[in-house]
């Protein structure tokens, strides 16, 4: 199968994925109690004010148009406009997009050689107390929640040692402008995704390592360090980036929890948003922001890996 057929592939899977998920959480969102019109009259209950407010929002036609509107509308790259305030949700969140992408971007960045270097130091010494130590460390700290992880260090770097800030409470809109803000939040991103990624790499690079052509490598003469970086390691990153996408997927997920605790205004903050108020609309742009950006992530890193070992698209 060609590179070109094999993206087709994934893409065309990743539409459907995509549509289905949207599916999914509109049917599950409009079966949760209440809706928008709820919400905003929330001071003055009146179910004549509820009733009037659920027709000017178009919340009493039946589900089925109500999705068809907005599938209609994204079709044509509107997203539709939010039940609480009244915005575009497109500028919502394009508001909100910077503070997310600032802090996985960050995280992603230095996570993937963070992890490399971890796993392939623990594979070049397996059975040592190095390895021993390494995989002991990120086998606890992978099961440390991350809220537990970002409380643990708001005590220690921010409240005990004051060497960060706590929150990003009173922050202007850039946070690049303010890059203490940011260490917390990155560190607790990084954390589980740096765990696992590293047990990855230091798998692979251990069979790797105990395969012929590198045992022939070294006879040959060559470096030690020439055969682990320059021979072994790229033979062991196809598993590894695939891994790196679902590390993406994660931290999209990771980031609504991260946001919370630091008080970092983005789509994680939006989402929780959407959902206490009901907003359907909202919810559904941000959800599709996400669907769309994890195809894209997965698809980008099946290519990546179908690159590497181009009989990984035979199984299509």
């Amino acid at each position: 199968m060609n590179i070109a057929r094999y993206a087709g592939v994934r893409l065309t899977v990743g539409v459907v994925q995509t549509a289905a998920v949207m599916g999914c959480v509109f049917v599950v969102a409009s079966a949760l109690p209440g809706d928008a019109a709820v919400a905003i009259a929330a001071d003055d209950p009146d179910p004549e004010r509820i009733a009037a407010l659920r027709q000017n929002l178009g919340l009493d036609r039946p589900l089925l148009t109500q999705l068809g509107d907005w599938a209609g509308g994204l079709l044509q790259g509107d997203l539709g406009t939010s039940a609480g305030s009244g915005r575009p949700v497109t500028a919502i969140l394009a508001d909100a997009l910077g503070p997310t992408v600032t802090l996985a971007v960050l995280a992603m960045a230095l996570t993937v050689p963070a992890a490399i270097a971890i796993g392939v130091m623990a594979a070049t010494h397996r059975g040592r107390r190095v390895d021993r130590t390494i995989t002991g460390t990120t086998v606890a700290l992978y099961a440390a929640p991350e809220f537990a992880v970002a409380i643990v260090l708001i005590s220690v770097f921010a409240v005990g040692l004051g060497w960060f800030p706590p929150t990003a409470v009173g922050a202007g809109d850039s946070l690049l402008d303010q890059p203490e803000l940011l260490v917390l939040p990155v560190i607790v991103l990084m954390v589980r995704p740096v765990c696992s990624l590293s047990r990855l790499v230091r798998a692979s690079m251990a069979t790797t390592l105990d395969s012929e052509y590198i045992e022939h490598s070294l006879r040959l003469g060559i470096s030690t360090r020439r055969v682990i970086w320059r021979h072994a390691l790229p033979g062991s990153l196809t598993p590894a980036t695939q891994h790196v996408a679902r590390i993406a997927d994660w931290m999209l997920g990771g980031v609504v929890i991260v946001e919370a605790v630091f008080a970092i205004g983005g789509l994680g903050e939006v989402l929780v948003d959407a959902v206490s108020s009901r907003d359907l609309p909202l919810l559904m742009g941000v959800v599709c922001l996400f669907a769309v950006i994890t195809v894209v992530v997965n698809t980008v890193a099946d290519i990546v890996a179908y690159l590497l070992n181009p009989a990984a698209g035979d199984a299509l």
